[in-house]
């Protein structure tokens, strides 16, 4: 470990998951008790109470979280797709700021898929890297392997959230400060070619007795009732690995002098939603953990507002002092710490790809999405980019129905706030997209079904 560069300076460490629903935290009112860790940094830190993916899939949620633009702006709007070596992420910004940068895990942003990720697609991380572009297809569960910065496979033989931390916290040895460091696992998504969740061994089995079910999966079908246990006890093992790197910032003399941003690049609906893990505009896929402590945060804050995942970006660089720059679309939260921002947005707009075109608005009380229409159903061009033509698919009400049970999509008394809507989400598309579709009202009644 080098000397510290800058004293006043926080480090900066980021740690995300892979599909972790929001409501497996303590601290958002889950009663399985998984997290003690997490609710403990969100009892010193602040918690962003209602934060929201731009993008729920995980090359393009990755792509935003590191340059703080929508996925069709920063160009990986589906997974598999490279991010462009001109895109300017987070680690360029902190490099120039003064910081070593480093990643480890899932990178999920060079379209090299098990293959090592070359430099120049490692987008700026170059004092330290052991991750793979797609690691659910370097690894399984209990063995695999990340490549080094040269581009050598270094294996492990231990269940891989373990070896993830491992390696996380030789990165923390090794790096000098100020650092930024991203760790991104990945758990507690579905082992691909297994078609299941996997928890360590164990772990699954404390929780298939009597496990707590969310109200958007009860009487619903779709796999949670065989993937939950396993799934929560992935969970469980998520947070004890966060432990572990607390611990290892305590040994280094660095857990007061380190922002800890926690959160996840999207949820899981485990195919209720429409046969889907995710990929929907239901806050199961879209809505996500959010919890940061560390210099500056450490208020025991609960932060209301809507957060989408732009808007961290902007307040990591904020938090270390570091210019935000424009082209970033979000705004950082560090202001609404200390008085309420009248000029805040308060929703977060959402696209959608590969189960299908869609685009979609969360306000306070209201959820409404589109998609691109075929005659046979939704799937409308899922292998493009946007669609000159959406259809109205969902409407929900909130603050009545949080669980979205009931779409009021196409019912007249509420035609008025779905155009009042329809306007706000337009404006949005024509802001980050630059161009004007089409958007129909729905009418249909057999898409309703699909």
């Amino acid at each position: 470990m080098s000397d510290r560069g800058d004293d006043s300076r926080p480090n900066v460490l980021l740690v995300l998951t892979d599909q972790q629903r929001w409501d497996t935290v303590g601290a958002y009112g889950s009663p399985m008790d998984l997290t003690p860790t997490l609710d403990a940094m969100a009892a010193r830190g602040v918690k962003l109470e209602r934060a929201f993916t731009a993008q729920p899939v995980c090359g393009p949620a990755r792509g935003v979280l590191q340059t703080g633009r929508y996925a069709t702006q920063h160009g990986v709007w589906r997974s598999a797709l490279p991010l462009s070596a001109d895109e300017r992420t987070l680690a360029h910004e902190f490099a120039d700021g003064g910081y070593e940068v480093g990643y480890v895990g899932d990178w999920h942003l060079a379209g090299t898929v098990d293959d090592p990720v070359p430099p120049e697609r490692r987008g700026g991380y170059d004092d330290f890297w052991l991750a793979a572009d797609v690691p659910e297809f370097t690894s399984r569960p209990y063995e695999g392997a990340l490549y080094d910065g040269d581009g050598e496979a270094v294996p492990f033989e231990t269940y891989r959230a373990d070896a993830f931390t491992d390696f996380a916290v030789e990165a923390l040895e090794t790096l000098g400060e100020p650092y930024f460091l991203v760790v991104s696992y990945l758990e507690p998504h579905d082992q691909n070619d297994m078609w299941t969740f996997v928890a360590p061994d164990g772990y699954a089995d404390r929780y298939r007795k009597n496990p707590y079910v969310p109200p958007d999966l009860r009487d619903r079908p779709g796999e949670w009732y065989e993937e939950l246990p396993d799934y929560y006890g992935m969970c469980k093992r998520i947070d004890e690995c966060l432990g572990r790197l607390l611990s290892a910032l305590e040994r280094l003399g660095q857990d007061d002098e380190t922002v800890f941003l926690f959160t996840s690049d999207h949820g899981c609906h485990f195919r209720t939603r429409p046969g889907e893990y995710k990929r929907s505009c239901h806050e199961a896929s879209i809505r996500v953990p959010a919890v940061v402590r560390g210099p500056g945060f450490d208020r025991g804050r609960t932060l209301s507002e809507i957060v989408s995942h732009v808007d961290l970006p902007p307040t990591l660089l904020d938090a270390a002092g570091l210019d935000v720059p424009d082209r970033m679309e979000g705004r950082s939260v560090v202001p609404l710490l200390s008085e309420a921002d009248a000029g805040w947005a308060d929703e977060a707009f959402v696209q959608i790809s590969e189960s299908e075109i869609g685009r979609a608005i969360r306000t306070d009380r209201w959820k409404y999405a589109v998609s691109a229409p075929t005659m046979n159903g939704w799937r409308g061009g899922v292998g493009e980019e946007r669609s000159d033509l959406y259809v109205e698919r969902y409407l929900y009400d909130l603050h009545r129905d949080p669980a979205e049970r009931i779409n009021l999509v196409g019912r007249p008394e509420y035609r008025d706030v779905t155009d009042g809507l329809r306007e706000r989400l337009e404006a949005h598309v024509r802001r980050v997209e630059g161009y004007d579709p089409e958007i129909r009202p729905f009418e249909n009644p057999g898409y309703r079904e699909y």
